[in-house]
This record gives structure tokens, C-alpha cells and sequence, in this order.
């Protein structure tokens, strides 16, 4: 019995012995990016005597070199020329059997099938892996756009694609501050009502026939302030995606911004400056007079209701209108604010001064009320940059006022 039981176990040591070692490759065929890179597996499930190991990777349709392992050292002058500085051994992972090759820079010319041949004293063995296509994906048009505001411009996108462009998964337009999406392309359509409210309504892709060449550039129609900034077009399809950014930078102002601002030096000279100083003058002097008083209302109204006109024309030309607005009716309750805080309040009689006491604060408060619990203003985080600056500033008012 124990002579059966030893001759039986002889046998299956004597089966594992001949049964060497087993390369293994990969399950099917690679697909790869032209001009990416690809790694090519290629392994053993236990390690291999180093001393006595060769691994030799070859073309084998064409018994072409691509690199080889021997005498426990890569020998890079023996590749073909046209693999030599692409193809590399992940030299640190062969004692642990991995033979796998990394391929930079795919050209066409590497597709095809290559050969795994691990050699040792006793025993060898050897896998196929097939580069079954070399697909591209390449999106170009990076550059820098120097634009007046209110002009119309085009943001260059080109992909450049073994695939066909109905068949491109999806281009996206991005704006990369606070990640706004401008412009989506999905299976073939233009998404135009996924576009940010921003940029609703002024961005175009251009024509089916122009994108079925690869042409996926951007038109930005009445281009605003706002709009300077990093801009990324992405194309993706399966594995494959690339990008390119496009850059807004050096935004002229038009002829009715620049009036706009010179109402804001107007207004600030006259209103605060000039009726500041006579404001003050008369307070000195305790001048009670009418002509007092109307400096007064002169000072108080002047700067309000030349910044709520600001606020409307900016909000007309950069299209913020709902933020315009807000700030425009901010500046316009606070002057009833201002008359409520002033030192000539008591100057105003009967239905006036009712007006002024009991509206001041109640305006104030409702109208900060719509702008902060509206359901519009609820979905945009953070504040647009104008929203903020009228709040601030309102904010401002209640702590000197009170």
C-alpha cells in the first residue's frame, strides 16, 4: 500500500516537472490611440530563474525585433530601429515573471500580431497579442483670443478622428472657472438647451457639414466681460477622449461701457464729492435753511439714482439683467435709508416722513428677502460677482446705519 502510495506521488511530481511553465497574454485583441502608448502583457504565474531566462519580443508577421531579454540585462541595440526608445521591459517586475512591453508613440505601422517567447535551460513558451486597430482621437485649435465686448467670436476645435464624426459620442464645451458648461454635442445633436444660462442663446456650433469634417469650433455671439477666461473643448468616443483649451483673455470694453463708467466718475464727483463737501459745509455751520436741506436731498439722491442707472445699463449690456435689477432697487430704497438716518428728518412733515419711517427698513429687508430666498437665485452658488458687490454694499449701509 505505502509502495502505491509513493509510486503515485513520483507520478505527479514527475507531471508537474514536465509540465513546465505557461505564458499568458491578454484575452483578446488591444485597441490603441494613435500616438498614445499601450502595454502588451505578457506573464508567467511563478517566477523564473533569472540566471537562465530569455524573453524575446517579435513581430510575427515579420520576425521583426522588438526587443529582447538576456543574460539578465535588456539589450536595446539589438531592437529594430523603428522600436528603438518606444518599446521598453518594466525591468523592475521581470523576476516576478511580468515580461510585459510598453509601447509609446503608436503609429499606424503597429498594428498587427506580436509575439511572447520566454526561453529557459529546460523549458519555453510563448503567447500572440494582436494590435487589432490603431484609432485616433486628436483635438486640436489651442490658441488665445484677444476681443472687444459685444463682439462675436470663434473658439477653433478641430477633431481629427479614424471615426466618423455622427458617431463621436460627445464634444463638450467647458468654461474651466467654476466649470460651466457651455456647449454640449451628444449623439449626433447639438444640446442646445443644456447650456448654462450664461451662455444661452449665444453659442452655435457650426453646420451637420462642417462637423462631419471635424470642424467643431465654437461661435460665442455678443461676447460680455464675464466671458474672459480659460475655455476646454473635449472629445470623447469609447476609450478614446481628447482635449484642447481656448483662451479669452484682454476683453476690451465697448463705447457704452466706457460711457457707463464715466456716469460712475460723474456721479461720484458731483454726488459725493462736490455735494459732500457742501453737505458738510452746512452741517458745520448748522445752516437749516431750504437751500441746506436741498444739498442735502442732493447728496443722498444724486449717487443713488446715478449707480441705480448704472446698474441697469450694465445689466442690459452684459445681460444680467435679474442682478441688475436687484441692485438697481437696492440703490433706490436707500434712500429712504439715508433720509430715515439723517440728521434732517425732522425737517419733513406728515405723509413724507410717514413714508420714510415706515418703509426704510421694511424695502430693505424685502428686497434682500427675494434676492436671497427667490428660487432662481437658490440654484446658482456662488453669487454672481455683481449680486455680491450690491449685497456687500447694502450690508455696509445697515451696520453704519444702525
Amino acid at each position: 500500500m505505502e509502495t502505491d502510495l509513493m509510486s503515485c506521488l513520483y507520478l505527479l511530481l514527475l507531471m508537474v516537472i514536465c509540465d513546465g511553465f505557461h505564458v499568458h497574454g491578454p484575452s483578446g485583441p488591444l485597441i490603441v490611440q494613435l500616438g498614445g502608448s499601450v502595454m502588451l502583457p505578457c506573464f508567467v504565474e511563478t517566477p523564473l530563474p533569472m540566471q537562465e531566462l530569455e524573453i524575446e519580443w517579435k513581430r510575427n508577421d515579420s520576425e521583426t525585433l522588438v526587443h529582447l531579454w538576456q543574460d539578465g540585462e535588456s539589450h536595446p541595440d539589438s531592437q529594430n530601429p523603428s522600436y528603438r526608445e518606444r518599446a521598453h521591459f518594466f525591468i523592475e517586475e521581470i523576476a516576478q515573471g511580468n515580461f510585459s512591453l510598453f509601447l509609446t508613440n503608436v503609429t499606424r505601422e503597429d498594428a498587427g500580431v506580436y509575439k511572447c517567447a520566454v526561453y529557459t535551460n529546460h523549458d519555453s513558451d510563448e503567447t500572440l497579442i494582436e494590435i487589432k486597430e490603431i484609432g485616433r482621437l486628436i483635438v486640436s485649435g489651442a490658441h488665445v483670443i484677444s476681443a472687444y465686448a459685444g463682439e462675436d467670436i470663434t473658439l477653433n476645435c478641430s477633431v481629427d478622428s479614424h471615426i466618423p464624426a455622427e458617431n463621436i459620442e460627445q464634444v463638450l464645451w467647458m468654461k474651466m472657472d467654476g466649470e460651466i458648461l457651455v456647449l454640449l454635442y451628444e449623439h449626433g445633436e447639438v444640446q442646445t438647451d443644456s447650456s448654462h444660462e450664461r451662455y444661452m442663446d449665444r453659442v452655435e456650433l457650426f453646420s451637420a457639414e462642417e462637423r462631419n469634417k471635424g470642424n467643431f469650433s465654437l461661435r460665442l455671439k455678443d461676447v460680455r466681460t464675464d466671458d474672459k477666461g480659460l475655455y476646454t473643448c473635449s472629445a470623447f468616443s469609447g476609450a478614446f477622449s481628447d482635449n484642447t483649451t481656448v483662451e479669452v483673455q484682454q476683453l476690451g470694453f465697448s463705447s457704452i461701457q466706457v460711457g457707463i463708467f464715466v456716469l460712475c466718475v460723474l456721479g461720484f464727483v458731483i454726488g459725493s464729492l462736490i455735494l459732500g463737501y457742501f453737505s458738510y459745509t452746512s452741517f458745520k455751520n448748522k445752516d437749516e435753511s431750504r437751500r441746506a436741506l436741498a444739498i442735502q436731498l442732493g447728496h443722498v439722491l444724486c449717487p443713488n439714482i446715478t449707480m441705480a442707472i448704472v446698474f441697469i445699463l450694465w445689466g442690459v449690456t452684459d445681460g444680467f439683467f435679474t442682478e441688475a435689477a436687484t441692485c438697481s432697487a437696492l440703490n433706490g430704497v436707500r434712500i429712504l435709508f439715508l433720509l430715515w438716518i439723517a440728521l434732517h428728518l425732522k425737517t419733513f412733515e406728515g405723509y413724507p416722513r410717514q413714508i420714510i419711517n415706515r418703509l426704510a427698513i421694511q424695502l430693505q429687508y424685502a428686497v434682500i428677502s427675494v434676492v436671497v430666498y427667490s428660487r432662481e437665485y437658490q440654484n446658482i452658488t456662488p453669487l454672481p460677482r455683481t449680486r455680491q458687490s450690491c449685497l456687500n454694499e447694502t450690508a455696509v449701509i445697515y451696520v453704519t446705519g444702525l
